[in-house]
């Protein structure tokens, strides 16, 4: 399996890890933390010594409650981070975006892959994407960003994430955009309560649309610290464990922020994977 990232192939035989590179003052994790120039630049080569294979730059958060952000503003974070990181390392860059303004200007700079987290529904973004060569992430979310966490229902959360999924893709695929740009991403915590979340979870396998790669984005999330009591910087065990799930799951890139835990954790999630379809072969032979 592989996701045509522009002008990069990325190989998707082995799970991969998304590193997270948040350059502003509000995100639930690490608001601030990169935001300047060289923070960012030093963050994004620790990453990648750690084993990333994709870095996502995002310049609004997305957060529940989350205001937007205007769009020169978000454009002025990011884009001088793209550049220095094309010409910096030997990765694919991502950029984090609901705006297509702001994804023509990623691409441009030299971002590789979309990650949207409005799954290119919003006014202009299909033609955005459809129009360049980048690599696309179509993220579910009930609601929007603001109000999501209000009170999220769903009559059958796998059946209807499954459905809107599919749904984005075959948009996509009518607007020009082919099949090996695309991956899915069932929005962990965008607009779900933690139950809805764990049957997501233990769902997998089912969201795994039409062969396109399947995304998932747990680290440090809210659901963890439901879980374990633990504050957001306090979450990489809890982190690691969603992300093997994830993985014994389907999922072929994990979003992480934690990227050298959660490359062993994959490592070991893979290995788990392998021995599993080696067994079922002797079993058919």
């Amino acid at each position: 399996m592989k996701l045509q990232c522009g002008g990069r192939l990325l190989d998707l035989t082995r799970p991969v890890v998304m590193g997270v590179l948040n350059v502003t003052p509000n995100s639930f994790s690490d608001g601030g933390r990169f935001i300047g120039r060289d923070a960012a630049l030093a963050q994004a080569d620790v990453m990648v010594g750690e084993g990333a294979a994709i870095i996502d730059v995002g310049g609004e958060s997305t957060r529940p409650g989350a205001e937007s952000v205007p769009l020169q503003q978000e454009l002025d974070r990011v884009i001088p981070i793209i550049e220095a990181l094309a010409g910096r390392i030997d990765v694919v860059v991502s950029v984090d975006t609901l705006k297509p303004e702001v994804m023509r200007a990623a691409e441009a700079a030299g971002a590789g892959l979309i990650n949207d987290v409005m799954a290119l529904r919003g006014p202009g973004s299909l033609a955005a994407a459809a129009a360049g060569r980048a690599a696309v992430c179509l993220m579910h979310m009930q609601g929007e960003p603001r109000t999501m966490q209000a009170a999220p229902q769903y009559k059958d959360v796998v059946t209807e994430v499954d459905a809107f999924l599919r749904e984005r893709v075959q948009a996509c695929i009518e607007a020009g955009i082919d099949r090996s740009r695309l991956c899915v991403d069932p929005g962990f915590g965008f607009g779900k309560t933690l139950d809805h979340n764990l049957v997501l979870l233990a769902a997998l396998p089912r969201l795994c649309v039409d062969a396109v790669p399947l995304l998932a984005g747990l680290s440090r999330k809210s659901m963890l610290g439901t879980l374990t009591g633990r504050a957001v910087d306090q979450r990489v065990h809890a982190s690691v464990a969603a992300a093997t799930a994830a993985v014994l799951g389907g999922a072929r890139i994990v979003r992480a922020h934690d990227v050298a835990a959660t490359r062993d954790a994959l490592r070991v999630a893979e290995a788990i994977v392998a021995a599993r379809q080696s067994a079922l072969s002797a079993q058919e032979s």
